[in-house]
């Protein structure tokens, strides 16, 4: 039986608070995916010129993996303040912090009008984008999780990861339109600016939305517990999340750092270097290319939930499985697909791609939550998730676009997909199945094996 803690709330309940994490992580992940699409398409002539294209490319793409270095500091903060103040402070400021950073990227001069400072500023602001998202992702599963109940978490936890297509659809959609109606002059000039002062827009709607839920019934009921015990035990002392983390879920955070590698850089090449790829090598143009990812998104978006509830009754780890071992073997076909430069064969390389990513996107957030106790579990898996990130989608599309540059061939980039997609099948080979684990269950051992502890410390002093 469910204990209070875990209870389901109503249906109506659970879906609006679905809603508001979706909304809120689709205006993130917009914010954050605009910048990389730009990074691919202006940025490298506004902010970078007189460098050769593919070296300018690079430079813009260096700002871009500068957002994912943030993260994992985002993380440590979010993390920490998260499990300390609940889910839903956090969220809100993530949603400030990320929306400011994207509108005022909509205002920067470029470096014909300030010269260097131009890409000093807007790598500033990439910071501050990647600090907001580190601090996103895993205060919004969270809140579905710890809402959600044992039976059905996969597929309501998987809402929130509908986020990203959903955001990487928006900005790729809003791209498309402006290249289509615009001039290639008038978009380099101006158009590039309007999707992200669209960000202002979004956030304020994103933000009512997101003040309107409670915070997570676990994490009321854990605190309560800890401020129980620290009445009882005068003399206890909380620790903090990061340590506690590290006491009791260190493999963990191993594993889902593991599991991310194959996941986030797969992601990162099909998404963002295609661009790239797509336009330089197979001779495919700005508008085709921006087209094939804004349908095989809208494709993403319709399979996470099914792979979800697909994970609540086989496993996350058979359903995260496929994904690695698929995506690895996608590689060459997919590279193959796009040097025919056929619209149809790029919708089809991009969009199984996809499909094959929502196989380890869509449980992985259950699984993060599912691995650690409530009063360090927004530090855990966040930490698990955005420390990974610095190593895989960082420096994903920077690499593609060396490996690129220097052989002038995918084969390498297939091969560097593949080395990822062992990682992950091992990492998650070694995880336990965690599917139907009562968050309560996870709390009880914890606190038990933190007793234990402190009474050997006791023994020692």
């Amino acid at each position: 039986m469910s204990s209070p803690a875990t209870a389901p709330p109503p249906p109506a309940s659970l879906k609006r608070i679905v809603t508001a994490s979706l909304i809120g992580t689709t205006i993130e992940w917009y914010d954050f995916f605009l910048y990389g699409a730009a990074a691919a398409l202006v940025f490298n002539k506004l902010f970078f010129p007189g460098s050769d294209p593919l070296v300018g490319t690079l430079l813009s793409f260096l700002t871009y993996a500068v957002g994912f270095a943030a993260r994992p500091l985002g993380a440590l903060v979010f993390g920490h303040y998260g499990d300390r103040l609940g889910r839903k402070k956090l969220l809100v400021l993530s949603l400030l912090l990320m929306g400011g950073a994207t509108f005022a990227i909509g205002l920067l001069p470029t470096h014909a009008t300030i010269g260097t400072a131009a890409p000093v500023l807007l790598t500033l602001l990439r910071l501050v984008q990647g600090f907001a998202l580190g601090g996103e992702w895993g205060g919004a599963v969270l809140l579905v999780s710890e809402h959600g109940d044992a039976r059905r978490r996969g597929f309501w936890a998987s809402w929130p990861q509908t986020g990203a297509p959903a955001g990487q659809l928006l900005a790729t959609g809003v791209l498309s339109f402006l290249t289509a109606v615009l001039s290639d002059a008038a978009f380099g000039s101006w158009g590039w600016r309007i999707p992200f002062l669209l960000s202002g827009v979004l956030v304020i709607v994103g933000l009512w939305i997101r003040l309107s839920v409670d915070e997570s019934p676990v994490f009321k009921e854990a605190l309560a517990q800890a401020e129980a015990r620290k009445a009882s035990d005068a003399g206890a002392v909380e620790k903090l999340p990061l340590v506690a983390v590290l006491r009791h879920h260190w493999r963990d955070v191993l594993v889902a750092m593991g599991a991310r590698m194959a996941e986030n850089i797969s992601y990162y090449v099909i998404t963002a270097f295609i661009l790239v790829y797509a336009t330089t090598s197979a001779g495919v143009s700005r508008q085709t290319a921006l087209n094939a990812v804004l349908i095989a998104s809208a494709v993403h978006f319709a399979v996470i939930p099914a792979w979800g509830a697909l994970s609540d009754r086989v496993g996350r780890r058979p359903v995260y499985l496929l994904g690695a071992v698929g995506i690895g073997l996608w590689m060459f076909p997919f590279f193959s697909l796009i040097d025919t430069g056929g619209f149809g064969n790029l919708i089809l390389a991009v969009t199984v791609g996809l499909v094959l990513h929502g196989a380890m996107y869509a449980p992985q957030a259950a699984f993060f939550s599912e691995m650690f106790a409530t009063r360090m579990r927004y530090s855990g898996a966040s930490i698990g998730a955005q420390f990974a990130s610095v190593a895989a989608g960082a420096p994903a599309p920077l690499i593609a676009t060396a490996l690129l540059a220097d052989y002038d061939s995918s084969t390498p980039i297939a091969l560097y997909v593949i080395a990822a997609s062992l990682l992950t099948i091992v990492a998650v080979g070694m995880a336990k199945e965690t599917r139907h684990r009562d968050l309560a269950d996870i709390d009880n051992a914890a606190t038990v094996e933190d007793k234990a502890a402190r009474t050997e410390d006791a023994r020692v002093v």
